[in-house]
């Protein structure tokens, strides 16, 4: 079988056979115009329905990278005014891109946000919710793409596009809740906390009890009774090196069908979901210690509860705040493997590439941890946004306007002219 074949799929598409323009109509939803005199973000007047004068008449067949990354904080990234990180890949793309200042998400957290993404459209305010059927997350908003939506990917793919979902974030896993729709290829990887994948009782006695559990004792017990027995379960614990750990499978993984598609001709769609930054924080031991080089003999701040922040010492927050950002590295490292993977395929010519957060996470600011929904503040709210044209239109500028998770897919579409 040829390499590329392996990108295709028997399953039948459900689609609404929407055209680009009738979805940009349905999405109701703002365009971020890269063009002439558009360079510093400046966006199409919208009503519920977009004038015909901004919506695409057809032309480029551009490639598409859509890169999300739970969890990441606008203000852990060098180019975004941080002084103390290390972020040396996220920067380099931020140099190149256009770069919303001011994004937020429309709804979080995780599934709220990616409906948005992956539909265009808002899901806030919440109408007619309900908890989803054998569901044990209770979030308003946090519920399937409804049945007979168009999603991004199915656009595409009526128009040619073979599309593919790299993603570790476990709650795609679910088949009833159409994050899958349109795509040809998609490839879960399993193991996060809140993946049910082994029996948690399997889990590894010594790896949990050196996590800190005070606060939300049983929940954080049982967290990382499910993180410790996913990683038994792969055989990836003890772990064969960095390559092992979440991040780097999954964005190893993307440069693997990047290869692929890239090898079949003809324009593609690729999604690459990377739960980490998300919580746990377990990163290999040099992370940690480029934030935290003191020593440290108490329990390792792997998660963190959704509540105030007086449940920590100030040397366990320190450790915390150490821990999330060795993570936010070891994702920059392993993005920038993925970018120079794109750039080896010399794909930057003929690639538009969008990379933004659904949320951030407070680490003790405020007086609070986690992301509650009581704790609306920037560490939480504001997340980084950028889009890097093959033409390099907007490259190197910066944009206050407030760009959103239900711009994405009117913007890719918008720029498909």
């Amino acid at each position: 079988m040829p390499k590329s074949d392996k990108l295709k799929s028997d399953k039948p598409t459900r689609s609404n056979k929407l055209t680009r323009k009738q979805f940009l109509k349905a999405a109701g939803a703002g365009a971020i115009v890269l063009g002439a005199g558009a360079g510093c973000g400046k966006v199409a007047e919208v009503s519920l329905e977009m004038p015909d004068e901004y919506l695409p008449q057809g032309g480029s067949r551009m490639n598409v990278v859509l890169v999300i990354i739970d969890s990441l904080r606008k203000d852990h990234i060098g180019a975004l005014g941080n002084g103390w990180i290390e972020t040396p890949n996220l920067d380099r793309l931020a140099g190149e891109s256009l770069v919303f200042e001011r994004a937020l998400p429309e709804s979080i957290p995780t599934i709220n946000a990616r409906r948005a993404i992956h539909t265009g459209t808002r899901t806030w305010p919440f109408r007619d919710w309900v908890v989803p059927k054998g569901e044990d997350i209770r979030l308003q908003g946090w519920q399937p793409i409804p049945e007979g939506q168009t999603t991004l990917a199915q656009v595409l793919k009526e128009h040619g596009y073979r599309s593919m979902l790299v993603t570790d974030t476990m709650h795609q896993f679910k088949p009833s809740y159409n994050m899958h729709e349109g795509f040809d290829a998609f490839d879960f990887i399993r193991g996060q906390t809140t993946d049910n994948y082994q029996p948690n009782w399997t889990y590894p006695t010594e790896k949990v009890e050196r996590a800190l559990l005070k606060g939300n004792v049983e929940a954080m017990r049982a967290q990382m009774q499910q993180y410790w027995a996913n990683m038994a379960g792969t055989n990836l614990d003890p772990r064969a090196g960095e390559v092992d750990y979440m991040a780097p499978r999954v964005f190893s993984r993307a440069s693997e069908y990047l290869r692929l598609a890239s090898a079949g001709g003809g324009p593609y769609f690729m999604v690459v979901d990377s739960y980490d930054p998300h919580e746990p924080w377990d990163t290999p031991e040099e992370y940690v210690k480029i934030y935290d080089d003191e020593p440290y003999g108490g329990k390792e701040p792997f998660s963190v509860i959704y509540g105030p922040s007086d449940y920590l010492t100030e040397r366990e927050l320190t450790r915390m705040k150490a821990r999330y950002a060795g993570e936010v590295t070891m994702v920059d490292r392993w993005l920038g493997r993925f970018l120079d993977t794109m750039g080896e395929l010399g794909l930057f010519e003929n690639t538009l590439l969008i990379l933004l957060s659904d949320h951030g996470v407070a680490l003790g600011e405020h007086g609070y941890t986690g992301k509650g929904s009581n704790v609306l503040w920037p560490e939480v709210t504001d997340v980084p946004f950028f889009v890097r044209h093959p033409g390099g239109k907007g490259a190197g500028e910066r944009s206050d306007y407030h760009a959103s998770t239900h711009d994405v897919a009117p913007t890719i579409l918008a720029l498909w002219a």
